[in-house]
């Protein structure tokens, strides 16, 4: 079914009474229900100019929207699996966006037309769970799959490395260090955090920089701090450790930090985390902690504090969703973001179906959360309460 625009109603909910604190709570401007299924959103990807974000779908599918009015300008068909990452990443084609799929291939697509403009194959059996592009001279994709690292120049679709010796499980991240464009970092299943050097030939044994091993599944890693220099890892089982990846040294290691996030708030116990954001402006980074009925909350890391590094939010997010949050895209210079987003703070994209638009109006009547019951469609049938895992 064709994605329908829903505008909130001027009336609001007041119920706030039980919600009461310090950190700042956005409105929900807009709501936009993707399906009315039971499928739900993976992830959400802005372009290079923040004109239009991408949406990935359970149904294999990624939707294109406009980030400040919400409109919905198409779609791109083609995966035959799931959908694990999508990223507009090479600045000179800003109108391209890639994804890449448990059907092994990573596929480029014009999102001017919604047409597949080339798609490069891993191999039969294969399964991609990351991509990342970039290298000293940004010529190389690089993708994680079931134990492998493969790299290909993008340019013109060809294999140049392999590396299989490095990971033992499902490589789940691959990423290029900012501002280190050579040094690649991969992330795995069997617990272990890898960089290397993407210079000259690429081999396991030549390029190896580094090996932090992190003890558990890793889900997710990203880069904060100066020159890039830190590493945030978010585990399986719902843990954060912090790293400086240069010397592999470990900066805090918070294995209860859905406990801790969850004594800093009052929307009950914090379930799960979905993501951690960097704000350069400030050098500020969070931990982004949620709630299986829908709330989310940003909770900085002081990481000079260790195991207690967790501290109380500076926003929630309350009202949009009824289910498990699995994207965050943050759109205001808060985070430094783009400028021009007319009030808007961000998208939220959830297991129940929905894109949820959050106002950053500091306004009296919009400086809360809320939604009209209006916007409350819930999907047929009796939906978990567990939040879905890949692994």
């Amino acid at each position: 079914m064709e994605s329908i625009d829903m505008d909130v109603e001027e009336h609001a909910n007041a119920d706030t009474t039980t919600n009461s604190s310090s950190f700042k709570r956005f409105g929900l401007k807009n709501s936009i229900q993707t399906n009315f299924g039971d499928d739900y959103v993976f992830h959400i990807a802005p372009n290079g100019d923040w004109t239009s974000m991408a949406v990935s779908l359970s149904s294999n599918v990624v939707k294109l929207y406009s980030p400040v009015t919400g409109q919905y300008f198409g779609e791109c068909r083609g995966h035959t699996g799931t959908i694990n990452e999508i990223s507009f990443s090479v600045p000179s084609t800003p109108h391209v966006l890639h994804s890449c799929s448990s059907d092994g291939t990573i596929r480029s697509w014009d999102v001017r037309t919604f047409q597949q403009v080339s798609s490069i194959s891993a191999g039969p059996s294969q399964e991609i769970f990351s991509f990342a592009y970039g290298g000293s001279n940004m010529s190389l994709l690089a993708a994680g799959c079931k134990s492998q690292i493969l790299f290909w120049d993008w340019r013109n679709r060809k294999q140049v490395a392999c590396l299989e010796d490095s990971h033992v499980e499902d490589v789940t991240q691959v990423h290029f260090v900012p501002g280190h464009q050579g040094k690649l970092a991969s992330a795995s299943v069997d617990g272990l955090v890898c960089i290397f050097d993407t210079n000259g030939d690429i081999d396991d044994d030549d390029h190896m920089d580094s090996v932090i091993n992190v003890g558990t599944s890793v889900g997710k890693i990203g880069f904060f701090g100066e020159n890039y220099r830190k590493l945030w890892c978010l585990t399986h089982i719902e843990t954060l450790s912090l790293w400086d990846w240069t010397d592999g040294r470990n900066e805090a290691d918070i294995t209860d930090a859905r406990t801790l996030a969850s004594n800093c708030w009052t929307m009950g116990q914090v379930d799960y985390l979905v993501d951690c954001h960097y704000s350069s402006e400030g050098c500020r980074l969070w931990v982004l902690g949620g709630s299986n009925d829908g709330a989310i909350g940003y909770f900085p890391i002081d990481h000079s504090k260790g195991k207690n590094a967790i501290e109380s939010p500076d926003i929630v997010l309350e009202g949009g969703h009824i289910g498990i949050i699995r994207s965050v895209l943050p759109t205001t210079n808060f985070l430094g973001g783009f400028s021009q987003s007319q009030g808007v703070f961000g998208w939220t994209g959830g297991e129940d179906g929905r894109l949820c638009c959050w106002s950053s109006d500091d306004s009296h009547e919009m400086n809360r959360s809320w939604i009209s019951s209006s916007l409350v469609i819930k999907s047929p049938g009796v939906r978990r309460k567990n939040r879905h895992h890949p692994y």
